[in-house]
């Protein structure tokens, strides 16, 4: 069979790929890459870094390219035919990549080098390579008995089966529902871009009215604006119910299976937890320092939450007489709130916050600060008509990046917003081969009448996401395995979230926020109000996102395998963060993407943990200039082109002078009196 995924590639050859090349493919690359490993063990050459490091590195480019592409589009543009191949083709992965660690043979040559590291000579990121290396074969099973490495073997494979379908439901479960209204009258208080968008969606599904879906341009509107309790009600608790209804899209008891092998899995290898194996090689490094960096947060955070909803249910109750403030009520008196103190509606700040026009202020951004050239191209093959495809140079004209852009919901497209990557950055055989960089969102379509145009909060995770892909496209390391994001969890989202700074500030905002309509520029009263908003419910917000970085500690920081109910276990972990009375019918972790089905388990307070970096370095960019060409090089040359070369608080003492100071977080939430 002729397979695309076979040939040499540059950019992705979506165009030409089928469901049908990806398994044969994937076997196919993994018999290479096996090859390309025996090689390297059965060499009658001493062990050196070249021929063992060195080499084990450069392994199985293909097939890390082929999956990448596989997986990113089983984010992206699933369909049940490409899930049914992800519960194939994982376990096949999850044994290679066993293979590989319990290799005792390679690991033996890795080990000799790591023994003699001093007698050869390793520059800093040679070094890293190799305890990287060294660590991954050691964290991994390396040295357990031969039965011990079948059960690793085993929890392995059952784990990577587990959180495809954990996934797999969520995304099932927010396509299933459906809200339509057929009376206008229930649309009351509604905005009309949110109205024009659920009648577009109604027309696509070929039904009358407007219909609402639990998709983040649908359902954050509703929350919002929506006068209607009862429905505001319906559509909050299908939210907060997903795979939550003993049906076959449950995820109860997944949730107790990933959690209790993961538990198992850290035992066999010689830890007291998932959270103690995952934090080894994170800047907090022990659970007990995510937790006291939690609690300290949440001492300072809680009385003013506390005070924030005190404030909010007085405010309900004055304006409706709501005796109790629900879930279903915070955004939306919230916002009635917001509108009141500030004058500030974000509906009215949309018009100035056309995606096109974000989008080039973004570019804008990265060219004032870095120097790069984004300009749109059309000759490079993509997976959706949606995505759009830009060329990166640098001041030379030469190639920084391919840069993808995947922006509105599908039904094939999980939630929320990611960056990704679809080829590495390396440097082999003398040629700095540059990366391919992705990022997508699930943003407001544009209507009959309207261009997409972005709330505020999506303005400002575009920018989030567009932070992750500075760090991917400025990389420039030797190794692929230590390039762009490849770094500690807990310092990956420092080049996103700082990022996010700059939408607040009036000299980006000067760039692109112009009326879709008539041009003109955002009014500067507006920009200050984005600016005195901006702390408004921090609070509240400060508070909801440590609960969530508790709940993942409290799944994976003790044995879970006496916890016999999800719900009750969750409910427990939330009682200090609690604000609202809880809904009975709902459950957070069975939807809790991050940590059962991505990266983020045991690592969810690095938001938090990465907010001090965000809100420390960007003190110094605004003391500077906030385009200051210096501390924008010394951000580049040690933080975003660095990649994982390096201890991360090293290279942000490189950069800033200094230890990052956590008062200036504190300060900027409006928590600390300035």
């Amino acid at each position: 069979m002729n397979n695309p995924l076979l040939e040499p590639f540059d950019s992705a050859p979506f165009s030409k790929i089928k469901n049908t090349h990806y398994l044969p493919a994937i076997k196919e690359l993994i018999e290479v890459t096996k090859r390309e490993i025996d090689a390297i063990t059965h060499s009658s050459d001493a062990p050196t870094f070249q021929n063992t490091v060195e080499a084990l590195e450069y392994t199985g480019l293909q097939l890390d390219r082929v999956t990448s592409i596989f997986f990113n589009l089983n984010s992206a543009e699933t369909s049940e035919k490409i899930q049914k191949i992800a519960q194939e083709v994982s376990p096949l992965l999850s044994e290679f990549k066993n293979d590989l660690l319990l290799n005792e043979t390679l690991f033996k040559r890795v080990k000799t080098v790591y023994d003699l590291r001093d007698t050869f000579v390793l520059n800093p990121e040679q070094q890293m390579l190799l305890e990287k290396q060294y660590r991954g074969f050691a964290r991994n099973g390396a040295n357990l008995s031969e039965k011990d490495k079948e059960s690793l073997r085993k929890i392995d494979t059952e784990l990577s089966k587990l959180k495809l379908t954990f996934g797999e439901n969520v995304l099932a479960e927010t396509n299933l529902f459906e809200m339509l209204v057929t009376s206008k009258k229930e649309l009351a208080g509604l905005p009309d871009g949110a109205k024009e968008a659920a009648a577009q969606t109604a027309k696509e599904r070929g039904k009358e009215g407007w219909l609402f879906t639990l998709d983040y341009p649908s359902y954050i509107p509703f929350m919002k604006y929506s006068e209607n309790r009862k429905l505001r009600k319906k559509i909050s608790l299908a939210f907060g119910s997903k795979s939550f209804h003993d049906d076959k899209l449950d995820n109860k008891k997944n949730v107790l299976e990933i959690v209790k092998l993961r538990h198992q899995r850290a035992q066999l290898l010689g830890y007291r937890s998932h959270a103690h194996f995952v934090l080894e090689e994170r800047m907090a490094e022990t659970p007990q320092k995510v937790e006291s960096f939690l609690n300290e947060l949440l001492e300072k955070a809680k009385p003013a939450a506390q005070k924030e909803f005190d404030e909010l249910e007085e405010f309900a109750k004055e304006l409706d007489g709501i005796d109790r403030l629900q879930k279903w009520d915070g955004a939306y008196y919230a916002e009635k709130l917001k509108q009141k103190r500030f004058d500030l509606d974000d509906e009215k700040l949309k018009p100035y916050f056309k995606l096109e026009n974000v989008i080039d202020g973004v570019f804008g951004v990265a060219k004032k600060l870095y120097g790069i050239d984004f300009k749109e191209i059309h000759d490079i093959d993509t997976y959706h008509p949606d995505v759009k495809t830009f060329r990166v140079t640098d001041s030379e004209d030469e190639l920084v990046a391919i840069f993808y852009a995947d922006f509105h919901p599908r039904p094939g497209k999980r939630g929320g917003a990611w960056m990704t990557s679809y080829k590495p950055q390396q440097i082999k055989d003398g040629i700095n081969d540059r990366p391919h960089v992705s990022i997508v969102c699930n943003f407001t379509k544009p209507t009959s009448s309207k261009p997409s145009l972005l709330t505020f909060n999506e303005v400002t995770t575009l920018f989030h996401e567009f932070g992750h892909a500075l760090h991917g496209m400025l990389a420039n390391t030797t190794y692929k395995g230590l390039s762009g994001t490849s770094v500690y969890w807990d310092f990956v989202e420092l080049p996103s979230q700082i990022l996010e700074n700059w939408c607040y500030e009036k000299e980006t905002l000067e760039l692109f926020a112009t009326h879709y309509k008539t041009g003109e520029l955002i009014p500067m009263e507006l920009v200050e109000k984005i600016k005195d908003s901006s702390t408004f419910h921090e609070g509240m917000q400060t508070l909801r996102q440590l609960s969530f970085g508790i709940l993942d500690m409290a799944w994976h920081g003790s044995d879970p395998s006496e916890i016999k109910n999800v719900k009750s276990f969750e409910k427990k972990a939330f009682a200090e963060t609690q604000l609202y009375p809880d809904v009975e019918e709902n459950c957070m972790s069975t939807s809790f993407s991050h940590i059962f089905q991505g990266g983020y388990s045991a690592g969810y307070y690095s938001y938090k943990w990465a907010e001090v970096l965000d809100a420390d370095a960007f003190a110094y960019f605004k003391k500077e200039g906030i385009f200051n060409k210096k501390v924008a090089d010394k951000f580049k040359n040690y933080i975003l082109s660095q990649g994982g070369t390096q201890d991360p608080m090293e290279l942000y003492i490189k950069f800033r002078g200094q230890k990052p100071n956590p008062d200036a977080l504190l300060k900027r939430a409006g928590l600390l009196k300035q």
